[in-house]
């Protein structure tokens, strides 16, 4: 115990004696190694040049500081950080200039879901008449090869195989728009219900009014 105390009395009185000696000579400088110690200094070691470097006057208060060079990571979280602001207080205003009450968001909200129902029903119906028109041409595929294994059935007519093929392409392409449909929704439900929550916070408007 008494060994640690005494080196870290004698590394104390070594580092007032170099801000001593450097504040004589006009500007000292300050920085912390890779092992936490404080050092001052006239000049920064070039191994510390990019670490966080305060400069002091020959009171030994500080003047100046110089912040760590980041790296090429950090400096691109750091822009990502900003955009994100950017965009959040861009969306922040078009909120609290578009919107006067919490139901003007809903009512929007209804409107766009609306459309989105009506556009779901619409493919809907439009897979309900694929699925008929589908039956009806399954039903003249059995007359002939290969669903009619009859020695004298022949083989089916191109038309009649490209159509087959047509609708049933069109009928999996239909579903897979109906399923983006639902993921719309899902997305544009999340989206509005944040808007409401974020517009109530700026607002300082209570979630039960």
């Amino acid at each position: 115990m008494r060994f640690r105390t005494h080196c870290f009395a004698v590394a104390l009185l070594c580092s007032v004696g170099c801000l001593a000696h450097a504040a004589e000579r006009g500007a000292a400088y300050k920085w912390v190694d890779e092992n936490g110690v404080t050092h001052y200094g006239d000049s920064v070691p070039a191994q510390y040049a990019k670490k966080e470097t305060h400069t002091l006057n020959k009171q030994g208060m500080e003047v100046a500081r110089t912040d760590a060079q980041k790296s090429a990571d950090e400096q691109a979280q750091d822009a990502r950080e900003k955009e994100a602001m950017v965009r959040q207080k861009q969306h922040d205003s078009f909120l609290l200039t578009t919107y006067t009450s919490v139901k003007d968001i809903e009512s929007l909200r209804d409107e766009r879901l609306e459309q989105i129902s009506g556009q779901r029903r619409a493919a809907e119906a439009y897979i309900e008449t694929l699925h008929g028109r589908l039956s009806t041409l399954q039903t003249r595929a059995l007359n002939f090869k290969p669903y009619n294994d009859k020695p004298t059935s022949r083989r089916m007519p191109d038309d009649l195989a490209e159509d087959l093929m047509r609708t049933i392409n069109e009928m999996r392409s239909q579903r897979t728009a109906l399923a983006a449909k639902d993921a719309e929704e899902s997305a544009l439900r999340a989206q509005f219900q944040s808007d409401i929550d974020r517009y109530r916070e700026l607002r300082k408007v209570p979630a039960n009014r």
